[in-house]
């Protein structure tokens, strides 16, 4: 425990780095799968076969893998910026691929009768999915995209073997190097992550509960 308390300000920075790198990734995974779920579900054909391209072969390979790839293949080509984003875009790609399929999840939860009788009206592709559908479909997905986040937060922790060191367990891995105290570090470390995944729990929790009031 005297590994902690003496380098609170170094392990503090790491949750610091690994929230924000979780966060950045999120919001850029949620950009990614909005933007294939509205090609998946287009009535444009060749959109949805190159989104279903897309989202197949980015669920196909190891988050790792693809860190890899990104961390070392892009200077290869000319590609070069710093590791923290160069993580965030691969995770926010990976990621993303299995938000579209959630959104889509929730969009397929709407009742067919309000998209006829939405089209009825004249609402345009773009209205109906707008107005109609993603406010209601998001109601059906809470629990599912909590999921989603909390896989982000807890696989940040890849971002260590591709050198981003200052996250939450490089700088576990850093200390354990130094000072030969796994089970304190790592045990910290574990009690954060936990931590953080209930809140995100709770908080969907709540607003499961919340949302089910206004149906």
């Amino acid at each position: 425990m005297d590994v902690i308390m003496s380098h609170w300000g170094v392990f503090g920075h790491g949750l610091l780095v690994s929230l924000e790198l979780s966060a950045c990734t999120f919001v850029l995974a949620g950009a990614v799968g909005l933007i294939l779920m509205v090609c998946k579900v287009s009535p444009v054909k060749p959109l949805r076969i190159g989104a279903q391209l897309c989202v197949s072969s980015i669920r196909s390979v190891p988050l790792l893998v693809l860190l890899t790839l990104f961390v070392f293949g892009l200077p290869e080509i000319g590609l070069i910026y710093s590791l923290f984003w160069t993580v965030v875009t691969a995770m926010s790609l990976y990621w993303g691929a299995f938000l579209c399929e959630t959104l889509r999840s929730g969009v397929r939860a709407v009742p067919i009768g309000q998209i006829e009788a939405a089209r009825a009206l004249g609402l345009t592709f773009g209205q109906v999915l707008w107005l109609v559908v993603m406010p209601q479909g998001l109601r059906f997905i809470i629990q599912p995209l909590a999921s989603l986040m909390i896989a982000v937060l807890l696989n940040s922790s890849l971002a260590a073997a591709v050198g981003v060191t200052q996250e939450l367990t490089g700088q576990t891995q850093l200390l354990d190097q130094q000072y030969a105290q796994p089970l304190v570090s790592f045990g910290a470390a574990a009690t954060c992550y936990v931590i953080f995944t209930l809140g995100i729990g709770r908080l969907a929790a709540l607003l499961e509960r919340r949302t089910a009031v206004q149906r």
